[in-house]
């Protein structure tokens, strides 16, 4: 089909047509026709001009342009209307998503602060101090008291059964901290709650004005007296660990191979529980023989006193230049982050943060090292008295770390418990031993996680206890990402490695050495200025810091006493 008088063709696409429109022009007036014969040859060369453009690119352009005034077009081409799926679109899609469920948990943390936990404190029972009567005290420490409880009426016996609980509680009296280790316990019954003791509730006592500070109360199913160093005290260890997890004394012989299985099962027991509150954002800081407890209902090893304990998914209890640890297990780098990093900004900023400073500071290694001092101790009796760990890490420090170093140094002088740890450690090829210097590293981002630990030959054999089916599935899941992380990193090792040479701009080894090698020229004006300016910046950066943790440490005061319920 073609227009009459244009000679023009209507179907510029393959395929497809295209719909032609006149319209009726007015008649020219008396002061057009003597321009007529210009226009003539000049509407000629446009018409050329305007067939050879609409034939060459398909579409029709306006009448103002083309000077015709009747020519209109209408696309017939179909509309797709639905949603174009295209490769970058996915990458994109894919990388967001694994942004939000990168450990924090940017999506998880929404969910849990918004949703969860505000559920859960509509419908939980409440409970106040005249519900318990304290008995036996179990422990104490410099930021409160622990003791057990019983219910002082039926109806805080018909609360706690409503949670599932039968029979006494542990109730542990806060005054420091004691917020924080609310917050704290709150979130791992929320997101991973066999990694710690079973937690009922928490609330603040009130008290009259002058009457002493106000003082916290949480409160614990009562799951058993028996830490890990309560049994490691005793000359029976590990072979007591064996009787409780399986309830009954074994009829076999006594050797390294029957102790490294009962060490082995502890281990994994630790690190899955590691591993819970490290994939929810929680680093503990405080990892010691002290504060693992026996659940005597679960027969496992479970994790307590989370007052130490930092939430890095919204950063509460983490001040930048402040640490709190034991430094019988604490690891060299002291602080689970630098210190340059600032104090946390609002929740929702914090939040959508996280996963960029959890990956730039691996703040959970700090609890690989003192679990590995824990592996440690299990295997060499000599190292489970204060004195002894004491010196050991005096002697690990002037080793510069390094345990190779360290067992070259005292092996051929060890006595018979030294050696017997250094035949646990041997077994299977040296594959215990193997685990154990991944776990005690000098640098934090050398050191192995939870989840790679879990995932390492030494767990291959079964423990004293087979593995739940949700345990099976995450063991086979962690192996799998972790050979592929492996994977992933060395392709990427191998790009750098090729991005540093010459051909691609780069630098390489040899040019990266000389650089490390030239000196600074003493006396340089420019060298004086730029020292000057740098030393300006950091006083600013140190003020505005200094100001910023100011304010942050006003706004959180205020913000947990408007969070903690009172009695």
């Amino acid at each position: 089909m073609a227009a009459s008088g244009l000679g023009l063709s209507t179907s510029f696409l393959p395929g497809h047509d295209t719909l032609l429109r006149r319209r009726r022009r007015r008649p020219a007036g008396p002061a057009a026709a003597s321009f007529r014969p210009v226009t003539a040859e000049l509407g000629g060369v446009a018409t050329e001009l305007g067939r050879n453009l609409v034939e060459a690119v398909g579409v029709g352009l306006p009448c103002t342009v083309m000077q015709c005034g009747d020519v209109i077009y209408r696309s017939t081409l179909p509309q797709n209307d639905g949603l174009t799926i295209t490769a970058p679109g996915v990458a994109l899609a894919l990388s967001a998503v694994s942004y939000l469920w990168a450990t924090p948990g940017v999506a998880p943390g929404f969910f849990d602060m918004f949703v969860l936990a505000f559920a859960e404190r509509l419908f939980r029972p409440t409970f106040r101090k005249d519900d318990f009567v304290l008995g036996k005290k179990l422990g104490e420490g410099a930021f409160g008291v622990v003791c057990k409880a019983s219910l002082a009426n039926p109806e805080a016996a018909e609360k706690v059964k409503a949670n599932g609980v039968m029979g006494d509680v542990v109730v542990k009296k806060a005054t420091e901290y004691g917020a924080v280790e609310i917050w704290m316990n709150e979130r791992v019954r929320r997101a991973c709650a066999s990694s710690c003791a079973d937690f009922l509730y928490g609330f603040r006592e009130s008290k009259a004005k002058g009457k002493g500070a106000e003082e916290y109360w949480l409160i614990w199913r009562f799951e058993g007296e028996d830490t890990l160093y309560d049994l490691m005290q005793s000359k029976e260890f590990p072979y007591n660990v064996e009787t409780k997890i399986l309830g009954d004394v074994q009829d076999l012989p006594k050797g390294i191979s029957r102790e490294n299985k009962i060490i082995q099962t502890v281990m994994r027991q630790l690190l899955f529980a590691l591993d819970g509150l490290h994939s929810t954002g929680i680093v503990h800081r405080d990892i010691k023989p002290q504060n693992v407890i026996f659940s005597e209902g679960s027969r496992t090893f479970k994790i307590i006193d989370l007052g130490a304990a930092a939430d890095l998914r919204v950063g509460i209890n983490y001040i930048p230049k402040e640490f709190l640890l034991d430094p019988r297990y604490a690891a060299p780098e002291q602080y689970i982050m630098s210190t340059q990093t600032p104090s946390a900004p609002s929740v929702p900023v914090a939040t959508t943060l996280s996963p960029v400073l959890w990956q730039l500071n691996l703040p959970d290694r700090f609890d690989i090292y003192s679990l590995g001092l824990i592996f440690l101790q299990m295997a060499f009796p000599s190292l489970r008295t204060d004195s002894n760990l004491i010196q050991f890490n005096r002697q690990l420090k002037r080793c510069d770390y390094d345990l190779e170093a360290w067992r070259n140094l005292v092996e051929p002088r060890a006595n018979a418990e030294l050696r017997r740890g250094f035949d646990i450690m041997d077994l299977d090829d040296g594959i215990g031993w193997e685990l154990l210097t991944s776990m005690v590293r000098y640098k934090a981002r050398q050191r192995i996680s939870a989840k790679a630990a879990l995932a390492h030959p030494y767990f291959n054999r079964e423990g004293l206890l087979g593995l739940s089916v949700m345990q099976n599935v995450q063991l086979q899941l962690f192996r799998a990402t972790q050979k592929d992380y492996s994977e992933l990193a060395r392709w990427v090792v191998g790009l750098m490695a090729k991005s540093g040479t010459e051909d691609a701009g780069g630098f390489t080894e040899a040019q990266l050495q000389e650089l490390r090698e030239i000196k600074p020229k003493k006396g340089s004006a420019q060298r004086n200025v730029l020292a000057s300016v740098l030393r300006v910046q950091r006083k600013i950066v140190k003020t505005i810091n200094e100001s910023m943790d100011e304010l942050a440490s006003q706004r959180k005061s205020i913000w947990w006493s408007r969070w903690i319920p009172r009695e």
